[in-house]
């Protein structure tokens, strides 16, 4: 198969008119995350097996976290168990020796940094060696050996050569977004294992509410990671040379912890718990106080991240318990009151051993940089003018990419055309390309003191995390290595890597999760908000008068009049809306059934594509309902077209639009279920009153987070929850009934209860029996059944 992939891939860097050449490993049929920086192949393959030997030099430790991974991924993922007893293949041998790698050329001028993880392999058909300067290294190495191991007709193959290998970057970490979810111990160890399987070293989490904090009770949510369990997690993490980094947000992006009446008056603005009074000395005891409990639980970890993201308001404030004007005008900026709390904070980190990070972004200006201490790393680069500043005030920085930011259900890594959108935009470069050219060509090359990139996959559309894995992976192969990589040739590495060799049609999974989600959220139209409070203020200041938030509606059609008298002009209205959700079904009929072979094929990471195929679900849930709405519609259209020559078919109609909207109504419920099912493997329970504490939920007056919208998991079908389909739908049943009186008719006992999230009926399948079969959707069983509803 490997052959046939590269041939195919090939084709496709070629399509767009310009050849990119091939790295020589992925044209040999090999997969290596992130691609070496130095390849030497000979012309030979070899076969690696259970006859070989595992030697370790005397520089290795048997307990060596590289030994532990070599014997794991070999069984896990091979069955193969290297006992030392072989005597007819070759040896393989593991070594440490300072000074024995020597490293390139790096764009990181910190070169011990980067020795410390270089390693080079040795590979012949008799021996293998991998050698490395320190411990690090050698786990890299080996991480590499086995991503190249090729099965092939009952072997393992590997290509005789050497790979001498070291990081662009010495910092390659992801952001992981806790704020409005709670991952289970496992699953936040299972994620550690698998970012550093790709080189990943820092893992930064913001967890807000979901940490047990001494200094702060109130903020604390019902489910929490005590201290003992974050130390857990990082003592695992380290183990694996990933550091887990704890990030808190700071003067902005504190609605967690200002929403409770505790700290209400802390506030920047009274009313507005977005942010943090910067010049209350009051506020800097209470955050340092979670900065010390967070790093009691996190010991062994270099970097802290002091998160100063959309510090919007900084420096405005003049009121009774905030005044940030003066300390403004005296340092001649708001910028200064930024530096003002950047220098509190960060020092009381910095005193305290932490390599601190935060955003050096607005409302910074080139002459505030001077003020800031030179100790500090900014996590972003921002422009010539900004970067160079801060390369002459001696301030490392980052390169910042994020695998998503406002998109619904999944990241952009395939862009829908604007043809198949019902509300164009500007169209912006897919995930993967946007994120390669950043960190490989950005100014900042030139400008900057540059020491790794941030990935960030943000939770503030509710998305799960499993569907950040390929950007996570792209931005660290890109930190390691960047220059090099094309985005066809990647996703063909990745998706064998990742799901495992016998994983199938899987970039074109992708382009159908990314096209259908597009679609997901494009065939809903942007109305001003009835069911949330106005927003406070955007980036640019605060509003004069709160202006509505934003909500997506759906348009439905008219009730019918009590003589059935119908205007229907829905469908013409709306064609193109049901155009496109129409053509969006037969793709998601082919992305479940890819789905579903690939979760009883793929080697590795079901669970992902279990998440993906609750995804596709509620896409395909949307689809059909505007297609059953579109029914509705023509059927209430006959009714109004028979209400006179045959009364009693008139009401079979409007019976039928009935039954229809109960199908609706049971599909969403269903479809609702079974992805809080899947994700709640992974998830604790949102939202709920546990362990002695309460939920206190309070949405930010700011930023409108998709998640904060409703206390439980049912924001996935939030648009839904307000839409007053219900009451529609029930305008039609007495619209009915007074038409079936007035013809001497029976009435129908009916109510759709659209607010009653649960299914009660036996008619309607059970969530087990969805997850049995992944493919079924409520509405392929029985789209008549009235489950929860009284006929």
């Amino acid at each position: 198969m490997r052959p046939l992939l590269v041939i195919s891939v090939f084709g496709l860097i070629c399509s767009g008119g310009v050849a990119q050449t091939l790295s020589p490993l992925f044209a040999r049929g090999y997969t290596v995350i992130p691609e070496p920086q130095k390849v030497s192949l000979e012309a030979q393959d070899f076969t690696f097996g259970q006859s070989w030997q595992l030697k370790l030099d005397k520089s290795v430790p048997s307990n060596d976290v590289a030994v532990e991974a070599l014997r794991d991924d070999l069984s896990n993922r091979f069955h193969v168990a290297l006992d030392g007893t072989g005597k007819h293949g070759g040896v393989l041998t593991l070594r440490i020796a300072a000074g024995s790698v020597p490293i390139g050329k790096a764009q990181d001028n910190d070169k011990n940094a980067l020795e410390e993880q270089a390693y080079r392999l040795d590979l012949h058909s008799d021996s293998v060696t991998i050698t490395a300067n320190a411990s690090t290294g050698l786990f890299y190495g080996v991480e590499t050996f086995i991503q190249l191991l090729r099965p092939e007709l009952g072997t393992l193959r590997l290509p005789e050569g050497s790979i001498e290998d070291w990081p662009d970057l010495q910092a390659r970490h992801i952001y992981w977004d806790d704020n409005h979810h709670l991952e289970r111990m496992d699953e936040f160890k299972r994620a550690l294992r698998q970012a550093a399987f790709y080189k990943i070293n820092g893992f930064v989490v913001k967890l807000d509410g979901h940490f047990q904090y001494k200094s702060a009770p109130a903020a604390v949510e019902p489910y929490a990671l005590s201290p003992a369990q974050l130390q857990e997690l990082t003592d695992y993490g380290l183990h694996y040379h990933i550091e887990l980094i704890p990030y808190l947000d700071g003067p902005g992006h504190v609605a967690f912890l200002l929403k409770h009446p505790e700290y209400a008056k802390l506030r920047e603005f009274p009313n507005n718990n977005f942010e943090i009074c910067s010049t209350n000395p009051a506020a800097y005891k209470l955050l340092e106080g979670m900065y010390q409990d967070l790093m009691d639980a996190n010991k062994g970890v270099k970097y802290f991240y002091l998160s100063t993201d959309e510090s919007y308001y900084v420096g405005l404030a003049h009121n009774s318990q905030c005044n940030e004007t003066d300390m403004a005008k005296k340092g001649g900026s708001v910028g200064q009151v930024f530096v003002h709390f950047v220098d509190e904070s960060g020092s009381y980190l910095h005193d305290r051993g932490r390599t601190v990070i935060f955003w050096g972004e607005s409302p910074l200006v080139p002459s505030d940089v001077p003020s800031i201490p030179p100790y500090m790393v900014n996590g972003e680069v921002v422009g010539p003018a900004l970067d160079k500043a801060f390369h002459q005030r001696g301030i490392r920085q980052m390169v910042y990419t994020s695998t998503e930011g406002v998109e619904d259900l999944f990241p952009k890594y395939f862009q829908l055309p604007n043809s198949e959108l019902l509300h164009p935009g500007t169209q912006a470069a897919p995930r993967l390309e946007d994120m390669f050219k950043k960190i490989s060509f950005d100014s900042s090359r030139q400008n900057s003191d540059l020491m790794g990139e941030i990935d960030a996959g943000w939770g503030d559309e509710g998305l799960h995390p499993e569907t950040f894995w390929l950007g996570y992976v792209a931005s660290g192969a890109a930190g390691w290595h960047p220059g090099v990589l094309n985005t066809p040739e990647f996703m063909s590495t990745y998706y064998p890597l990742f799901y495992g060799p016998e994983a199938i049609n899987m970039n074109r999974v992708y382009q159908l999760m990314s096209e259908q989600t597009q679609t997901w959220e494009d065939s809903w139209d942007k109305v001003p908000s009835k069911n949330r409070k106005p927003i406070l203020g955007e980036s640019y200041g605060i509003f004069k008068t709160p202006r509505p938030a934003q909500d997506q509606s759906l348009p439905l059609p008219p009730a019918p009049a009590s003589d059935l008298k119908y205007n229907a002009t829905w469908s013409q209205e709306n064609a193109r809306r049901i155009t496109l959700a129409s053509n969006a079904i037969p793709g998601n009929t082919v992305l479940r059934g890819m789905l579903a072979e690939n979760i009883q094929r793929s080697q590795f990471n079901h669970y992902n594509l279990e998440v993906y195929l609750s995804i596709a679900n509620l896409c395909r849930q949307n689809s059909e309902m505007i297609a059953r709405i579109q029914q509705m519609d023509m059927d209430l259209a006959s009714a109004s077209q028979l209400r006179f020559k045959d009364p009693a078919k008139a009401l079979g109609e409007v019976d039928r639009a009935l039954d229809t909207a109960t199908s609706i109504w049971q599909q969403r419920n269903q479809v609702l279920q079974t992805s809080v099912a899947t994700w709640d493997k992974s998830w604790l329970p949102k939202g709920v009153d546990a362990n002695g504490r309460h939920f206190l939920h309070e949405q930010d007056d700011v930023k409108d987070h998709l998640p904060d919208r409703t206390r439980d998991m049912s924001y996935l079908v939030y648009r839904e929850k307000v839409l007053p389909f219900g009451t529609w739908v029930n305008s039609i049943l007495a619209a009915r009934n007074e038409f079936a009186k007035a013809h001497q008719l029976p009435a129908r006992n009916y109510r759709l209860a659209w607010d009653d999230f649960t299914v009660k009926s036996a008619a309607c399948s059970s969530a087990s029996e969805l997850l049995a079969n992944p493919q079924m959707l409520p509405g392929d069983i029985d789209q008549g059944a009235t489950c929860g509803a009284a006929n």
